[in-house]
């Protein structure tokens, strides 16, 4: 079994109910041991949006990293997000942004995430529930590079009612 650390984020819709929603769909398919906090963040990129509503989930799985991928692209479908504007309005985005020490880049997948160094809403759920998860590449853990990230990306922690979502484990 691999530890597998992933963001999630929502603008569209119950950006709330979309994260709940999208991780009761990973639990069925992976052993979810820890998710954060929920943080309200501002739009990278295409900034003309609602702000995102972001978390993240560590987990369990012994599925393969393109495996993972497919099924988490599944959840994605599933739950209505249609992918047409770069940095555009979902309803659910989910990364992988940390595989432990494995290290992918292909023209599928790239782990751990490439700029996940550099996205205040990535960091700040992962270093609350993975703090000593270490990157691979930058030879940090997740603590590390948020400390080390300056940015004017903000990040509030926001979490609302029944926030972690309860699993039956």
């Amino acid at each position: 079994m691999d530890e597998v650390l992933l963001g999630l984020g929502s603008n569209v819709g119950r950006p709330i109910d979309n994260l709940r929603e999208a991780v009761f769909r990973l639990h069925e398919i992976c052993l979810i041991s820890r998710v954060s906090s929920i943080y309200r963040t501002e739009p990278v990129g295409n900034i003309n949006q609602d702000w995102f509503l972001n978390c993240a989930v560590l987990m369990e799985t012994s599925l393969d990293a393109h495996e993972l991928l497919d099924r988490i692209l599944r959840i994605e479908t599933a739950m209505g997000r249609v992918r047409t504007i770069r940095s555009g309005p979902r309803i659910i985005d989910i990364d992988i942004l940390l595989a432990g020490d494995r290290q992918i880049s292909d023209d599928a997948l790239t782990v751990p995430h490439a700029r996940m160094h550099q996205r205040a809403f990535a960091l700040y759920p992962s270093a609350e529930i993975a703090a000593e998860m270490r990157h691979p590449l930058l030879d940090a853990t997740v603590k590390d590079l948020l400390e080390r990230l300056v940015s004017e990306e903000k990040a509030e922690k926001t979490s609302g009612p029944d926030w972690p979502p309860r699993l039956v484990l």
